[in-house]
């Protein structure tokens, strides 16, 4: 269970640590997100570039297997199966709100799309991702968090049985 917790800590920290270099390069540089892919493109290209001719250098073989690098049929399968199920939704949502036969969802839908507008030109969609993005990871490690403290609560309540034991031996 320990093990989880840190592996969900190393998760929420790399997300973390993925999304702020996107917010760096995307809000604060003014560039794009086509021009953040090329260059992690370019990085990675001449990094195994470099390192290619450094093992060969070395007489050091490295076996590169290109099916390690393959998602399964199954995985792709779900993915694309949920994307389709969230645009659905949404759609099927708008359209119900577009009728104006159910008038509290549309009133939902319109506040919703008016607050988004609204934020939308106060503050750039890139700064509000990486909120959210930080909102995200901060719910991870409370999560996290609470798991661990129950670990340590049921970890302390034994080590204070078996101390109450010894005592009573």
């Amino acid at each position: 269970m320990k093990m989880e917790s840190r592996g969900e800590v190393g998760k929420a920290v790399g997300l973390l640590i993925c999304g702020t270099l996107v917010y760096y390069h995307c809000a604060y540089r003014n560039s794009t997100i086509l021009s953040l892919v090329s260059d992690v493109l370019i990085v990675l290209l001449c990094s195994l570039a470099i390192l290619g001719l450094l093992f060969r250098q070395m007489n050091i073989s490295v076996p590169v297997d290109p099916l390690e690098w393959q998602i399964s049929q199954d995985t792709a399968n779900s993915i694309f199966a949920w994307l389709a199920n969230t645009i659905g939704a949404t759609e099927s949502v708008l359209r119900v709100a577009a009728t104006g036969q159910d008038k509290r969802l549309f009133f939902k839908v319109v506040v919703s799309l008016y607050i988004l507008s609204a934020l939308g030109r106060l503050v750039s969609g890139m700064t509000i991702a990486y909120a959210g993005l930080c909102f995200f990871c901060l719910c991870m490690f409370a999560e996290n968090l609470q798991t661990i403290q129950t670990c340590c609560s049921l970890f302390q309540r034994q080590r204070n049985d078996s101390a109450a034991e010894d005592d009573n031996l």
